[in-house]
């Protein structure tokens, strides 16, 4: 008689955490895979995907004055992209919002956004140019787009094993207009931490003020309510 010395029970408890680890390698593994190939995607290809989303936080209306900022930003930005050594085909837009987040990011097709609160926070042009050629490096080593390739191959592969199908990957890609909560992992923000130091130092010959706007973020961390 083919009977198990074990509780079945437990065999299949076994089993069902043999095939999730399997699962869970192989989502990774598909995952690390796409953010590899998406980099040898074209950056016009990445400019025109960027496009085709409708993201309202990049067609704010903007009075003179704002306008005036933008123009400003987007001149630093195109100093400090000359200095980093950027391809010819990479062109960096930067977006000013009068919102009041202590924030900037990078995202798809060279798009930048810098926000007031930022603005608010640093005290010289030297701790902007940081964050801004901060942000300019997370473009030049196409980090966006590898975490746009990384999240599309979990959610397709997790959309089939589920059976949802099409209409979750859709809604994913509809949502991608909340591109702003981006997240890039350690190794990357220290490789754009360091072509930004380089950058500064090639433009204005120092890098004082690079550690104003990261000092300031981190005494805010410690407080009971961070921002």
């Amino acid at each position: 008689i083919n009977v198990s010395p074990t509780h079945p029970l437990k065999d299949f408890a076994l089993l069902l955490g043999g095939v999730s680890a399997l699962i869970v390698v192989a989502v990774l593994a598909l995952s690390f895979a796409a953010g590899y190939l998406v980099r040898f995607v074209p950056f016009k290809q990445e400019q025109a995907l960027a496009s085709s989303i409708d993201a309202d936080w990049l067609k704010q209306s903007h009075s003179a004055d704002d306008k005036r900022r933008e123009q400003y930003l987007q001149a630093l930005g195109e100093q400090l992209s000359a200095a980093m050594d950027l391809p010819a085909e990479m062109h960096v837009t930067v977006h000013y919002s009068a919102e009041d987040t202590v924030n900037a990011m990078a995202t798809l097709g060279g798009n930048i956004v810098v926000f007031q609160g930022l603005i608010d926070t640093v005290d010289s042009e030297n701790a902007l140019a940081m964050v801004l050629a901060h942000e300019i490096a997370h473009v030049r080593h196409r980090h966006p787009i590898v975490a746009i390739g990384r999240g599309f191959a979990v959610m397709l592969a997790l959309s089939t094993l589920s059976g949802l199908g099409d209409g979750m990957i859709q809604q994913w890609v509809g949502s991608m207009g909340m591109l702003p909560v981006l997240a890039f992992s350690r190794e990357q923000e220290e490789a754009a931490d360091a072509d930004a130091l380089q950058a500064l130092l090639r433009v204005y010959g120092h890098a004082g003020g690079a550690a104003t706007f990261f000092e300031h973020v981190a005494e805010q961390s410690a407080l009971p309510e961070p921002p």
